[in-house]
């Protein structure tokens, strides 16, 4: 049975990794959050200690090292931007870490945390829980054991619903979330490279604060997406249906079905994680450079090879600001 501590327990994310904690055989020791709203707790562990003040939380960490009950891991839960810092805490504290996507917000970032990882001799696993969906990991399959000259064509839309709360958390603020590609699409941009192959080219259509849409050329693909957190861009059936959120992907004109399975990914995360064969913060490098560039890209407008849904027209952000 490992110790762990986690960071940022009121958050969305989290009660994904208590459950993988509590279902891999493990305890919570400790527990930091800002938000006291976390009650989630007495659903997995009570006795766990909670801290909404940093110093505090750290302080508790310490003691329990001393006393020969130290923290094995440190799970990070908190907002995009301070992955960096609360990863580092935790190598720091002589724990290994386990870090919620995306694992860092630029690619330079990840050469800082291999420093800390040398100097700690600590290690940071990454969550890229799409790896092991059966369902990505047989369309793997299936395109290594093809023509080893056949190109893909791939058409991804992502759409899932946020409110205008959305605008007013740190998910809508670029410097702190990286923007709906960083936020809702790192892990789908993942996926694609594992399955498909490196990045050759990468050109963005459209971006605000809404969507983003544009073209990947991969080894293996050639990737049109469109990714939304807008209601008003889900289809017909998905509305009819009562959904708020429509994912699909297409590959040569076929769909791709993964819609379900998502359930146990985390799980199968902290174990592959606690048998040592967790996915290490290297191999996030292709998916942080990707959400990077298209950041920072100059959209193109509707040129080229665009997915359809780019050409839904832009709106207004909620708040007024620009887009």
């Amino acid at each position: 049975m490992k110790n762990f501590a986690i960071i940022g327990v009121g958050g969305y994310v989290a009660p994904r990794h208590l459950k993988a904690i509590k279902e891999t055989g493990n305890r919570l020791v400790s527990a930091y959050d800002k938000c006291d709203s976390v009650g989630i707790l007495d659903s997995y562990f009570p006795d766990a200690a909670f801290f909404t003040e940093q110093e505090l939380f750290d302080r508790h960490n310490s003691l329990l090292k001393g006393r020969g009950e130290a923290i094995d891991y440190v799970t990070v839960c908190t907002p995009n931007y301070l992955h960096d810092a609360h990863s580092r805490y935790g190598l720091r504290l002589g724990a290994d870490v386990i870090c919620e996507k995306p694992l860092v917000l630029n690619p330079w970032n990840i050469d800082g945390l291999e420093r800390v990882e040398r100097e700690t001799g600590h290690k940071i696993f990454t969550i890229l829980q799409l790896r092991l969906h059966p369902s990505v990991t047989a369309l793997r399959e299936k395109i290594a054991a093809g023509a080893k000259d056949k190109i893909y064509d791939v058409d991804l839309t992502y759409i899932t619903s946020r409110g205008n709360w959305y605008y007013a958390s740190w998910k809508g603020d670029m410097r702190k979330s990286g923007g709906v590609a960083t936020n809702i699409g790192v892990h789908f941009y993942d996926m694609l490279t594992w399955v498909f192959g490196e990045v050759k080219n990468n050109v963005v259509h459209v971006s605000s604060h809404d969507r983003v849409a544009g073209f990947l050329e991969l080894e293996r693909a050639r990737v049109r997406y469109f990714l939304s957190i807008n209601a008003d861009h889900l289809p017909k059936e998905a509305v009819q249906a009562g959904q708020r959120t429509f994912r699909a992907i297409y590959v040569d004109g076929e769909e791709f079905e993964f819609s379900n399975g998502f359930t146990e990914l985390h799980t199968k995360s902290y174990e592959n994680i606690l048998a040592g064969k967790g996915f290490t913060i290297s191999e996030a490098r292709n998916c942080i450079q990707i959400v990077h560039d298209i950041r920072n890209a100059q959209p193109v407008g509707l040129k080229g090879d665009y997915h359809p849904l780019a050409m839904q027209p832009l709106t207004p952000h909620p708040f007024g600001w620009n887009n």
